[in-house]
């Protein structure tokens, strides 16, 4: 593949350097000093050596879910490569692009890196299949609904109530990169009242989520950040999992591989937005990148090499594992993995609670479980509860 990399404008790079020089650009990040938290902790105050956002960016990769990212699927389950990336690699990716975004524009840099590392958190095992599969239990049995990007809302505020601030858990709530525009204009939101009642419509209208829009330009950042980080390196591990070749995606506009994808978008953006009060691409790019994802769903998502194994396999496991441990936790069996793995591991941070944790909804319990649970984790605990079923996984290994 040809295809060019594009760079800024001598207009703008001029002006980037003269305003950086002097600190005369336009101050539109947003301040330290209006973080909000539920509660007003004088240990979560931002200090000259430890801001606020940096105080976010530290519970979060201290959070006992954030070591799981590194063996949750992005794209493709069920392979032994350490070459295909897994969700632990694609959360540092956005926060890098972000960055350097974010950091042209001159923006909050902390709050970009604690949205953008906190975004998957509450992502299942199985990527965006394990989630329907999951959204459809909980829907059948509750009406109500799963969906990641509202569950790391929950993992990082309720599961373990670690006082995130508003405009963290805000760009976590609206990050979901599968809803691409050509413009973001943040939308002010001023109290955690407002933005309880948010969360809370989008568990009973999925619709609502599709709605979501992030409160600060950084959040809109990490948004189409979150695409830029997947286009170009999903069609990457396709081809290392033989499933396409390079040269089945079109040259357009962005490029055709990763580097290209990533340095052009990059540039448009930041040609389109510096120094405004939203992010924005130009027609061309913008028409460009919904072709790039459009192609990889018709080549890489909705192949059956990505889907193998999922309906026929994952599905039927997660409603035996869903409703087993549903059982359990409602008799109170104390030795079953729900409470030794769970509902104990939960208590075991140090955080008060209004409400006792086991003493929450037992399905949403059993949710904040199976979600919590990495691709391996899932497959053994299915065969701890059931060793006699003939539900097996046959995983790719590097030679076959």
């Amino acid at each position: 593949m040809g295809g060019k990399y594009e760079d800024l404008s001598e207009q703008i790079i001029e002006k980037m350097t003269g305003e950086k020089r002097g600190r005369t650009f336009r101050k539109i990040a947003f301040d330290d000093a209006r973080v909000l938290r539920r509660v007003d902790n004088p240990h979560d105050r931002g200090t000259v050596w430890r801001p606020p956002f940096v105080r976010d960016i530290d519970k979060i990769m201290n959070c006992p879910y954030y070591n799981r990212y590194a063996d949750k699927t992005q794209v493709f389950s069920f392979y032994k490569n350490d070459d295909i990336t897994r969700r632990g690699l694609h959360v540092q990716l956005v926060s890098r692009i972000a960055r350097t975004i974010g950091g042209a524009l001159n923006l909050n840099l902390d709050l970009i890196e604690a949205i953008a590392l906190g975004h998957d958190i509450g992502h299942t095992p199985f990527g965006h299949a394990g989630e329907r599969l999951l959204d459809g239990l909980l829907y059948e049995r509750t009406g109500r609904h799963f969906a990641h990007n509202i569950h790391s809302v929950r993992v990082l505020d309720g599961i373990y109530p670690y006082n995130i601030s508003l405009q963290t858990l805000s760009g976590i709530a609206a990050h979901d990169g599968e809803l691409e525009l050509a413009e973001y204009r943040p939308a002010p939101l001023e109290s955690f009242e407002e933005f309880d009642k948010i969360i809370e419509n989008c568990y009973l209208d999925k619709r609502a989520i599709k709605r979501l829009v992030p409160s600060t330009l950084e959040g809109c950042v990490v948004r189409i950040s979150d695409i830029i980080a997947y286009l170009g390196k999903d069609r990457q591990d396709a081809e290392r999992a033989k499933l396409v070749k390079e040269s089945d995606f079109d040259d357009n506009k962005i490029g055709g591989f990763n580097a290209q994808i990533i340095n052009n978008l990059m540039v448009n953006i930041i040609e389109n937005s510096y120094g405004e009060d939203y992010i924005k691409m130009d027609a061309e790019h913008f028409a460009a990148l919904q072709k790039a994802k459009s192609d990889n769903y018709e080549l890489v998502y909705k192949s059956d090499l990505a889907r193998q194994g999922i309906n026929d396999v994952i599905q039927p496991m997660m409603k035996m594992v869903y409703g087993q441990l549903l059982d359990d936790l409602v008799k109170g069996d104390r030795t079953s993995p729900v409470f030794t793995h769970h509902v104990d591991y939960v208590n075991k941070s140090h955080y008060k609670r209004a409400v006792p944790y086991e003493e929450g909804e037992p399905n949403q319990i059993i949710v904040d479980y199976i979600a919590s649970m990495t691709d391996d984790y899932f497959l053994d605990l299915f065969a701890h509860l059931f060793p006699d079923s003939k539900l097996k996984i046959e995983y790719k290994g590097y030679f076959d």
